[in-house]
């Protein structure tokens, strides 16, 4: 067991998930890995059992159905802590986001001075790989709006690859963050930074997946919109204090 662990959700993920998993444990820095399996009826889960007999660091979390990806990070992120994990990671299935960049992530937590990491597509230029144009501009300009609405100096508010310390995920309360989708990955930001915690973001490359079928759709998109401007006028109303 390390004192880092990776969070990887899972929904039909099976041309995936061995190959993150070997990638992820052939890294020269140890991670442990935690994969919350949200019912996959292709065999996900079963890829994930097998894997578990030759890695005695996996670890899985099975749920009832698709519950959304923020209570699958939630979920992930109250086990993290009942078992004592420094850092705790997100990370996508399908490589769009590069494994080895979990050491760049853990570096700007545990040497730089950093109590949240992002990977970060548009800190310098736009970073994105097999992406149509249409869903580059989507994803970048509402960065640009999060940044509007609420303050935050951060160019990539929707990144989902980060890394958290544990300080940051003991002072937010979990029970209230209420966003299940697109929207989760911009309220964890601005929660994290509302308590006044330091936020770097790394420079990543993403690359859309190869395999497997895309989670994103338009209700996921239409909640980061109206949901940042419930969480702003909320953020009036609560007091953010370590």
């Amino acid at each position: 067991m390390t004192d880092r662990l990776v969070i990887i959700p899972t929904y039909n993920e099976k041309e995936n998930i061995e190959a993150i998993v070997r990638k992820v444990f052939s890294l020269e820095t140890a991670f442990d890995i935690l994969v919350i399996e949200d019912n996959s009826p292709d065999g996900t889960a079963d890829i994930v059992k097998v894997l578990q007999k030759e890695f005695s660091q996996l670890h899985i979390i099975e749920r009832k159905g698709k519950l959304g990806l923020g209570t699958a990070y939630i979920t992930g992120f109250k086990w993290a802590l009942e078992n004592n994990y420094e850092y705790v990671f997100e990370m996508d299935a399908d490589f769009s986001h590069n494994p080895e960049d979990l050491v760049r992530l853990y570096d700007a937590c545990a040497n730089q001075g950093g109590d949240m990491a992002i990977g970060s597509r548009y800190v310098s230029g736009v970073n994105v790989v097999n992406w149509p144009m249409g869903r580059v501009l989507m994803s970048y300009f509402a960065s640009k709006y999060v940044r509007i609405v609420t303050g935050m100096k951060i160019h990539d508010a929707t990144a989902g690859f980060k890394c958290y310390t544990k300080k940051v995920l003991e002072t937010i309360n979990l029970d209230k963050i209420r966003f299940k989708g697109y929207a989760f990955q911009i309220e964890m930001k601005f929660t994290t930074w509302k308590f006044g915690f330091n936020i770097i973001e790394v420079p990543i490359i993403f690359t859309d997946r190869t395999q497997g079928t895309s989670k994103m759709s338009g209700g996921i998109f239409n909640e980061a919109v109206w949901g940042v401007i419930k969480m702003k006028l909320r953020s009036f109303f609560t007091k953010y204090e370590r």
